[in-house]
């Protein structure tokens, strides 16, 4: 069964983010037996669920940090972001291509600002834990 959660916009980030194409409408993440797909506008990751690791809610963010496409210098970790509260950092076995269209740049990790992270984190988990 696939779960499908739609990204926590906050209203003062709506029109910034619709001018880079990131709408209520072009912004979810699913996760199920095949893996996790995420649409952020016009990135889109996917990856099977083979290559999840782990889960976790994490947050709350400064804007600057987390508002947009981000990604981390330090740990070349990825943010799909709508919201500075709370999010879930899906850790992946092998990096995955995401920011930039040739996929020279993997990232370990994907924070999404999603409506309910914490089921979100627990869906992930148990398609780990799926044999």
């Amino acid at each position: 069964m696939n779960v499908r959660q739609n990204f926590a916009f906050q209203s003062r980030f709506q029109l910034p983010l619709a001018l880079l194409g990131v709408r209520e409408d072009t912004a979810f993440a699913e996760i199920g037996e095949a893996g996790l797909r995420v649409r952020f506008g016009p990135w889109a990751i996917s990856t099977p669920a083979r290559n999840l690791a782990g889960a976790e809610v994490t947050g709350p963010y400064s804007a600057i940090k987390a508002i947009g496409v981000r990604l981390s210098l330090r740990d070349r970790g990825l943010t799909f972001g709508t919201s500075t509260a709370r999010g879930v950092c899906v850790r992946f076995r092998e990096p995955v291509r995401g920011s930039e269209p040739l996929g020279l740049l993997r990232h370990p990790g994907l924070t999404l600002t999603l409506e309910r992270p914490d089921e979100f984190a627990q869906h992930v988990q148990s398609t780990i834990a799926r044999p």
